[in-house]
C-alpha cells in the first residue's frame, strides 16, 4: 500500500510541473526518475530490515534492486541533462544565427548559467552511476572492480559538485533577496 501511495505521490508531484515543461520527454523522464526513487526507499528499508534481522528474507536482493533502481534513476538524470543541453545549446545557437531575434545579454548568460549547471549536474550523476554499477552484483559492466580509493573519489566529486551547485543557487537566491530589498524606498 505504501508503495502505491508513494507512485500516486510521484505523479502527482509532477502534475504542476507538466504545465511548465513542454518537452514531452522532460516530462516522461522526469516521471520515470521520480518513480523509480519512490521504489528505492521501500526497497533499501527492506535490505537494511533483513541485515538487522527484522525481516527473514535474503537482503542481498533487496540491496541488489535499491542500487539498480539508484542506478535507473541517474540514467535517467544523465539522459534528461543531455537532453536539455542539446536543448539550450540548439535555442543560443539558433538566436545567434538570426540576427532579428538575438537573445539580450540577460537571458543569453541566463542560458549560458543554465548549461553551466546542466554540466555539472550530468558530472555529479554520472560519478555517481560510476559507483551504483560498482556495487551491482559481480558480473554487471565493470561491478566491483574499482578500488576503494576510486568509489571514493567518485562520491567525493559527486558530493562537492552537489555542495557547489546548492551553495551557487544560495547565492542567487540571497543576492535578488538583496537587490530587492535594496531596491525599495
Amino acid at each position: 500500500m505504501a508503495v502505491v501511495t508513494g507512485l500516486a505521490s510521484a505523479l502527482e508531484s509532477y502534475r504542476g510541473r507538466d504545465r511548465l515543461e513542454e518537452d514531452a520527454f522532460v516530462r516522461g523522464v522526469s516521471v520515470l526518475s521520480n518513480i523509480a526513487d519512490q521504489l528505492y526507499y521501500p526497497c533499501e528499508h527492506l535490505a537494511w530490515a533483513a541485515d538487522a534481522k527484522v525481516l527473514h528474507v535474503d537482503s542481498a536482493r533487496w540491496w541488489t534492486l535499491s542500487t539498480a533502481l539508484w542506478g535507473l534513476s541517474l540514467l535517467l538524470g544523465v539522459a534528461r541533462s543531455l537532453w536539455m543541453l542539446q536543448k539550450l545549446r540548439q535555442r543560443l545557437q539558433s538566436s545567434k544565427a538570426a540576427f532579428t531575434s538575438r537573445l539580450p545579454r540577460s537571458k543569453r548568460r541566463a542560458l549560458e548559467a543554465q548549461m553551466r549547471s546542466e554540466v555539472l549536474t550530468l558530472l555529479s550523476n554520472l560519478a555517481d552511476l560510476a559507483n551504483a554499477v560498482h556495487w551491482l552484483p559481480p558480473g554487471v559492466l565493470w561491478a566491483g572492480r574499482f578500488p576503494p580509493w576510486l568509489v571514493g573519489l567518485m562520491g567525493t566529486v559527486s558530493s562537492l559538485l552537489s555542495v557547489y551547485q546548492a551553495a551557487r543557487a544560495g547565492g542567487q537566491t540571497g543576492a535578488g533577496d538583496q537587490t530587492e530589498a535594496g531596491s525599495s524606498p
